[in-house]
């Protein structure tokens, strides 16, 4: 089900991020299960944890499917091409950069420059924020690191392998049409984008198409339908009314967690922020 592949991690930062729920979310999974499916994956945090040999994994951010799908086919070309940005890396560099989705150079580049370029911008840019406008393209300022690592090639070089020799299917899309052939005895881990704390938190631009209350409600029923099928089904959220109110079915096997949430600009705003684990199991 597993194998071993030490020291695999996330090979970029991504907002909602699970380094800091890897404990408890692998304490709530199935001891044993068939096939893995992580449809919003995000930076993979427990995929990569868990590294499983038969597994379905799906993002609505194309770019960032496009990165993985680079990592696992063309890795040394990738690695060579942020090497030329971390030489290169500066303020002014890094505008220079983000500014190829306005002037038309994104479209004339191939898929390695193409992640090369999202990978570079995410390690530097300000907390590794992904973050789109109305048109879809990157508007993220710059960080102030001093000394960012923009080139983690053994990193890159291990999921590479990790991706080439295991059975993981990598899909862009809707999150439902990855789950489509989930059977009984099969894992599903959702870990949408959170609803939000407050008026004032609504953070939902992965993409430019936003994740509302509707995708929340959508998302239940596909939840209800896959416990319907057999499947063991895991879902991580913030610990606000709406997503009680939505999975009430479910408190008894729902588990309120502590997590920092590094998102808000502001310092006070950041923090300890109650979220949920839920099960179906």
């Amino acid at each position: 089900m597993t194998m071993v592949l030490s020291d695999l991690k996330p090979f970029t930062k991504w907002t909602g991020g699970k380094r800091q729920l890897l404990g408890e979310l692998r304490n709530n999974m199935p001891e044993n299960y068939n096939k893995y499916y992580e449809p919003f994956i995000g930076g993979g945090a427990l995929f990569f944890d868990v590294t499983p040999k038969d597994a379905v994994i799906n993002d609505f951010n194309s770019e960032l499917i496009l990165t993985y799908k680079v990592i696992r086919d063309d890795v040394q070309n990738l690695i060579e091409q942020l090497k030329i940005h971390a030489n290169n890396n500066s303020k002014e560099y890094y505008y220079g950069v983000r500014s190829a989705d306005r002037d038309g150079r994104y479209e004339k580049m191939n898929d390695t420059e193409k992640a090369a370029r999202l990978l570079y911008m995410l390690r530097v840019n300000f907390n590794g924020l992904y973050r789109v406008n109305s048109k879809g393209q990157f508007n993220t300022p710059y960080g102030s690191y001093k000394h960012p690592k923009i080139v983690d090639e053994m990193l890159l070089i291990k999921v590479s392998e990790y991706l080439k020799k295991s059975n993981v299917r990598i899909m862009s899309g809707d999150f439902k049409k990855a789950v489509a052939d989930v059977s009984a005895g099969d894992f599903v881990y959702f870990d949408p984008p959170y609803a939000p704390v407050s008026d004032t938190s609504n953070f939902t631009a992965y993409t430019s198409e936003g994740f509302g209350i509707e995708e929340q409600g959508r998302l239940r029923d596909t939840f209800v339908e896959l416990d319907k099928r057999g499947a063991y089904v895991m879902l991580s959220n913030s610990s606000v009314p709406i997503i009680h109110e939505l999975y009430h079915d479910y408190a008894d096997t729902t588990i309120i967690v502590g997590a920092t949430r590094m998102i808000n600009s502001k310092a006070t705003g950041r923090g300890k922020v109650n979220e949920v684990i839920i099960k179906n199991y």
